[in-house]
């Protein structure tokens, strides 16, 4: 199985720490989407990652369906069997998703525009739904058990992009979720290595 990436893509964590949650084998291939190869393009005409392409030829894109995908293959490793607790995981990947959604428009902002038309207003409403959502998360840190699911997992991603865009800015006051992390990654190192990276 193949992983179209790029480093520091939270997205691309979240779906390389899933995999190898699952014990699923799979090969990172580095994508430039700014520059997209036929291939990419042919896998995902969006242009967006990641995407998954299966041995079989199967291929998923979007971070959301490729965890469902890779919990089908792996016999829900990643997601629980019983329906309120598998709402409860989705919906922690869903809040971690859209956490990075709001990064990424930040992100996006400042490196696409020129600074004249940086529309800051629009930044700090992203910035405020981040806070907020880092400020819920905070005040009840979700449970690090030994069986983890994909929304632990998205939530280290998430957490682990902030670090890497905004580093010294999300973790004020916000001890319990700094902790959360730290104990994520010496529980399981062998998936925070996947963590964003610039």
């Amino acid at each position: 199985m193949k992983i179209l990436v790029s480093n520091a893509s939270p997205y691309s964590a979240k779906v390389r720490m899933a995999a190898a949650y699952a014990g699923l084998k799979f090969d990172s291939v580095s994508t430039d989407t700014n520059n997209p190869a036929p291939e990419f393009l042919k896998a995902n005409p969006l242009g967006k990652i990641p995407v998954v392409i299966a041995d079989d030829g199967t291929v998923v894109c979007d971070s959301a369906a490729i965890v469902q995908y890779l919990n089908r293959v792996s016999s829900n490793k990643l997601l629980p069997r019983n329906p309120a607790k598998r709402t409860e995981a989705e919906q922690l990947e869903a809040l971690a998703d859209g956490i990075c959604d709001c990064a990424l428009v930040h992100v996006y902002e400042r490196r696409f525009r020129p600074e004249e038309k940086i529309h800051q207003e629009w930044l700090d409403k992203q910035w405020t739904k981040i806070t907020r959502a880092l400020d819920v998360l905070n005040a009840n840190p979700p449970k690090l058990p030994s069986k983890i699911t994909a929304g632990q997992i998205a939530l280290r991603a998430a957490l682990g992009y902030l670090g890497l865009r905004f580093e010294g800015k999300w973790e004020k006051g916000r001890s319990k979720l700094v902790r959360w992390v730290k104990r994520f990654d010496e529980k399981f190192p062998e998936i925070a290595a996947y963590a964003p990276k610039g």
